[in-house]
């Protein structure tokens, strides 16, 4: 395991070697999880690309640090843990609030990133009143009262089969995460609103949803794309809102064909 000191908080990551001269992929999860989400879609890059994995504050073995959280305190931790290790012009997966990150980091350090692939995520995730509906009964009644909606959000009908032991390992991951850093990060997405900067960003963007995502369906994260000048869009059957478990071959391979085309100048 890997840990790094940035800003005022412990950063619980993972660095995995790369040729050189080849694109960093950085690695950014969303709420309620933490870096081993990405695992079947890293084992499909590792030998081919450098990468960086982290768990955000609040979540996994990183501090929970000082609540409530702003998307800047998020952004401000992926940029330190960037300059610890000296990469710059990173290609930055970011999914659901990840992706907001990756949005984030783009506009206050634009030397850090090379490319943005955003995954079902969008400029601005859901409403003010469901945020606080949701952070008000995670105080009150902790992760578990609302895993189980959630987890409709999260996965396809399929996948949610009670046999499957998968879903039911993915269930404790949500609800073993602190409250605090849940509750926290919450707010953050309620006050993130990236709808100006959107339309600011210059580099290559690619953007990917699950066709069956219930947290940021394809129609919001469509929208989005439409933002960016230039950008990509892909959906992927038969995943929700968290393709790289449900679906990491095809997230992989959309991933793949991007860098490539980066490297290639297309």
């Amino acid at each position: 395991m890997q840990f790094a000191r940035v800003n005022d908080i412990t950063l619980h990551h993972q660095v995995i070697g790369g040729p050189e001269g080849r694109p960093v992929l950085v690695f950014a999860n969303s709420l309620g999880t933490d870096y081993r989400i990405w695992r079947d879609v890293i084992v499909r890059l590792a030998g081919d690309f450098p990468m960086i994995l982290y768990d955000k504050r609040g979540h996994g073995l990183s501090d929970v640090g000082q609540a409530p959280y702003s998307i800047d305190d998020h952004v401000s931790d992926l940029a330190g843990l960037l300059e610890v290790y000296a990469v710059k012009q990173a290609v930055i997966v970011g999914l659901s609030v990840g992706g907001l990150i990756a949005q984030g980091l783009y506009a206050a350090r634009p030397d850090l990133v090379r490319a943005l692939a955003l995954c079902d995520t969008a400029h601005k995730i859901g409403t003010a009143e469901m945020w606080d509906a949701r952070i008000a009964a995670v105080e009150r009644d902790g992760i578990e009262s609302i895993a189980d909606n959630v987890m409709e959000r999260w996965f396809t009908p399929a996948f949610r089969r009670p046999e499957n032991t998968a879903y039911h390992g993915y269930w404790n991951m949500l609800v073993r995460q602190p409250a605090v850093g849940y509750a926290a990060t919450c707010a953050a997405i309620r006050d993130a609103d990236f709808t100006a900067a959107a339309t600011r960003i210059a580099v290559p963007t690619l953007l990917v949803v699950g066709d069956q995502d219930g947290s940021t369906p394809p129609d919001v994260v469509l929208a989005t794309a439409k933002l960016i000048p230039g950008a990509r869009y892909e959906v992927i059957p038969g995943a929700g809102h968290i393709p790289c478990v449900e679906q990491p071959e095809a997230l992989a391979a959309i991933l793949r064909a991007f860098i490539e085309s980066l490297v290639n100048g297309e």
